[in-house]
């Protein structure tokens, strides 16, 4: 889809590249010829339907990250509070350690920076919770 020529330069289209790794545009995961391949963070755009959500909460997260709203209405659910994004730039940064979830209220795009890059970090399985409930 995009252009990774060999002067070190990549030029692609965040739609059509998120398409074909879960979203995810740069990061370790990337081969290491690629000037898309990173150690210090990895970069998402996502594209989420209305009604979408991450049903089970994210807990031991490792790295710090921003999600910036592109458009849509994106609630991000973090404990003891919700935090909703819904004018195009409203952003909000969780630390190391923040437990997460996530729901679409609208169809939404989101940018979401991760830092660093973990090379075989993944997020634990997921406990047993009611979605949208915070395991205890």
């Amino acid at each position: 889809m995009g252009d990774d020529a060999d002067d070190g330069v990549y030029v692609g289209n965040a739609g059509k590249d998120a398409a074909l790794d879960r979203g995810w545009l740069l990061g370790h995961f990337k081969d290491a010829g690629d000037p898309r391949h990173s150690g210090a963070v990895e970069i998402k755009w996502g594209v989420h339907p209305r009604g979408e959500q991450r049903p089970h909460w994210v807990t031991g997260e490792q790295r710090t990250a921003l999600l910036v709203l592109i458009s849509g209405r994106f609630r991000v659910r973090l404990p003891g509070r919700d935090v909703l994004l819904e004018e195009q730039g409203d952003y909000v940064v969780r630390g190391r350690g923040v437990d997460h979830s996530w729901v679409a209220e609208e169809e939404s795009v989101v940018l979401t920076v991760r830092w660093p890059s973990v090379p075989g970090y993944a997020v634990a399985p997921p406990q047993e919770a009611r979605p949208g409930q915070h395991p205890a």
